[in-house]
């Protein structure tokens, strides 16, 4: 099992998030567009690598394995804290990490999770709703359903941010997902799907304290 290709801002902080990126994305767009510049200039104890996945790897379910136990798994024994994340299709696979308990994780941050496709979400819509609805065997087998499965009842103790653009053409699934966490946990700002929202998702995201400053430049 190859470990995935990972670029990042690292400087031996207490605490690391891992991103997953979104499709057609890849590793360096994060630092391209001023994620790990925003982390930096903030002075936070933090460490965030972004991750590259092989599109062909996440439709075979083969992705997240190798971040579990290639990226996340020995980062445990350095950090006292390792949050997961992502955008769009990232963030999505990010709540597969944890629906499938692939691995410990200490936080997540979703910005523009994608919530799946149509067919998921109108099996769930037409069944009554996430609180009605039930997975049967089939969709046991489907890591969307899987997601939504582990939506019905996340951990109360698990810290969440979710973020998303209110112009997102995903926005309302986005805001089904939001709704499972408390509303400290959610943000939604003016944007579309796009860098520009997500940049501003972010900063947010930085700026909520989950993360103690430093003043080590």
């Amino acid at each position: 099992m190859n470990v995935p290709a990972t670029s990042g801002l690292v400087r031996g902080a207490p605490d690391l998030l891992v991103m997953l990126p979104g499709a057609y994305m890849t590793a360096t767009d994060y630092a391209d567009n001023g994620f790990f510049a925003a982390v930096a200039a903030r002075r936070l104890a933090l460490d965030v690598i972004a991750v590259d996945l092989d599109l062909a790897a996440i439709s075979a379910g083969e992705a997240l394995p190798p971040v579990a136990t290639g990226v996340i798994a020995p980062a445990r024994w350095r950090y006292r804290r390792v949050w997961l994340g992502g955008i769009s299709l990232g963030g999505l696979l990010a709540l597969g990490c944890a629906a499938d308990a692939l691995t410990p994780l200490d936080g997540l941050c979703l910005i523009a999770p994608y919530p799946g496709s149509r067919l998921t979400t109108n099996a769930i819509a037409e069944a009554g709703g996430i609180d009605i609805w039930t997975i049967d065997a089939a969709q046991q087998e489907d890591p969307e359903f899987r997601v939504w499965n582990w939506l019905r009842r996340p951990p109360a103790d698990l810290p969440v941010f979710v973020g998303w653009g209110r112009e997102d053409r995903f926005a309302p699934g986005m805001a089904a997902i939001a709704a499972r966490f408390p509303e400290a946990s959610r943000c939604c700002l003016p944007g579309g799907h796009d860098w520009p929202a997500w940049q501003k998702l972010w900063e947010n995201f930085l700026d909520r304290g989950h993360f103690p400053s430093t003043t080590t430049p």
